[in-house]
């Protein structure tokens, strides 16, 4: 949707022009699963797919808020009292971001919120993310708080990990606030240090959403964080990005096979990362193709988050590419999307692969998304 049909669309829901539009994207990870809430390295791409809040002040407490992808739908709370889980799943991201704000200390006044987002939901593509960085940034804005980037995507995993109940790492909010057109980013996500990695022009980032009926699993995946907390004090470091495999086996006996199983991927994929960075940097698709493949097979074997719908489009791609390409699941697993990267000319292929195979095999229809890296937060007035 153009910039003037949400416009359009706010004055006539609340009678009034918004102050300003807050446009934060959606991601894919190139490669770091898992990483980023033990301290390590990620590198992720922002997306063209965005999430737009179109916002205004109100001369009173609430906060009022629709969606255009939930027209019947609309959620509303008071900021003059405790913040609480609403009935609205949507909404409640809102309610998140504005309770951790507000536990900061900072001064809110009550604002008009319209939400319109591209980012596919359910696809592994941050949806949530890309929501909580733009309502973010609106807040920031209406209430001059002088927040940064990084400060923001910090409140947004605070939104997630201590509202929402999801304990994620930085990765997804750090990247929807500070990504880079036609660039990956590096971030070291103990010190958020992050570096610009430019995408080589040839190379092509094509998204496959499984549409497996996905849900973040949050039961499971919070207990992958637990282990790996645990594999990491056994090994009496505060996270996994200081440990090694010597570490890991010495410790082998005290650990739980799961607790081995996770960290062992958690250490080994950092390792990854670097390589694959080093690889992207020097446009060298066969060590990228190593690197992602050994990705997917620890995030199916470690990590035990694929699901033979998403393993199957991987083996689709890998045979459709051969040697011309580099593919592996993305995101939070359960289900979602996988990446591949290849020459444009191998698009076509990989279309005629998926279509030919995948549906017959899994009853299911996979979409296709052929992408670009995107901004990252916005803010137009």
């Amino acid at each position: 949707m153009n910039l003037e049909s949400l416009n359009k669309k706010f004055e006539a829901i609340f009678s009034c022009k918004p102050q300003g539009i807050a446009s934060s994207p959606g991601r894919v990870n190139i490669i770091g699963e898992f990483t980023d809430y033990n301290d390590g390295f990620v590198l992720p791409c922002a997306l063209e797919f965005n999430t737009k809040v179109a916002f205004s002040p109100r001369a009173d407490n609430q906060v009022v808020v629709h969606s255009l992808q939930y027209p019947n739908e609309k959620d509303n709370f008071s900021l003059s009292t405790d913040i609480t889980q609403g009935n609205s799943q949507w909404g409640n991201y809102i309610r998140a971001v504005a309770f951790v704000l507000k536990r900061s200390g900072a001064q809110l006044t009550g604002i008009n919120l319209l939400i319109e987002s591209n980012v596919p939901q359910g696809a592994g593509l941050s949806s949530s993310a890309a929501l909580e960085v733009a309502v973010g940034g609106a807040f920031n804005h209406v209430n001059k708080l002088g927040l940064n980037e990084q400060a923001l995507a910090l409140f947004g995993q605070q939104a997630e990990n201590d509202f929402m109940d999801c304990q994620c790492g930085i990765m997804d909010q750090l990247i929807s606030a500070k990504g880079q057109v036609n660039n990956a980013l590096l971030i070291d996500c103990e010190s958020l240090e992050t570096s610009s990695v430019f995408l080589p022009d040839d190379l092509s980032l094509v998204i496959i959403n499984s549409n497996y009926p996905r849900k973040l699993v949050e039961s499971e995946y919070n207990q992958r964080r637990i282990d790996c907390e645990q594999a990491a004090k056994k090994m009496s470091v505060n996270t996994l990005r200081h440990s090694t495999i010597k570490m890991l086996d010495a410790v082998k006996k005290d650990l739980t096979i799961n607790e081995y199983k996770r960290a062992h991927h958690v250490i080994t994929e950092n390792i990854r990362v670097i390589k694959a960075t080093d690889a992207l940097k020097n446009n060298d698709i066969g060590s990228l193709r190593e690197q992602m493949n050994e990705s997917h097979q620890s995030l199916k074997n470690d990590f035990e988050v694929t699901v033979p719908a998403t393993d199957g489009l991987v083996e689709i791609c890998k045979e459709a590419l051969q040697e011309r390409g580099a593919v592996r699941m993305t995101g939070g697993g359960f289900g979602g999307a996988i990446i591949c990267l290849c020459r444009a000319e191998d698009i076509a292929v990989i279309r005629k692969a998926v279509k030919n195979n995948y549906a017959q095999n899994f009853n299911l229809e996979a979409s296709i998304f052929v992408c670009q890296a995107g901004e990252g937060l916005t803010i137009i007035e």
